[in-house]
């Protein structure tokens, strides 16, 4: 990423997240919140698997294929992350936090 003269980012990653947030809401409309981890119940080995909820905390139904994009995009953005753990990603506020760390009633 190019840095400006004062040596910060030219590009911030807030406005990454932000532009993932919107990426992710255009493809699963009615999305509120994501949850990310590698341990998809159908399989054996660690797997991307994504939980998606809308504003209400109901969870929305999705295709293996997206729910399988959407956990890879995730975490391709935030490799430094401990995916040993499950991860939420907001999609008003564009933030990624640890689901066990996660403790207002929105039913993430």
């Amino acid at each position: 990423m190019l840095a400006m003269p004062s040596g910060t980012p030219a590009c911030p990653d807030t406005d990454r997240q932000h532009r993932l947030a919107a990426q992710l809401a255009d493809m699963i409309p009615g999305a509120a919140t994501i949850r990310v981890s590698l341990n998809d119940p159908k399989q054996v080995w660690p797997h991307p698997h994504a939980i998606v909820k809308d504003e209400a905390g109901e969870t929305i139904e999705l295709a293996r294929t997206t729910a399988k994009i959407a956990a890879r995009l995730v975490l391709r953005f935030w490799p430094e992350a401990d995916w040993t753990r499950p991860h939420t990603f907001d999609l008003a506020d564009a933030t990624l936090t640890r689901s066990d760390l996660i403790t207002d009633g929105r039913g993430r």
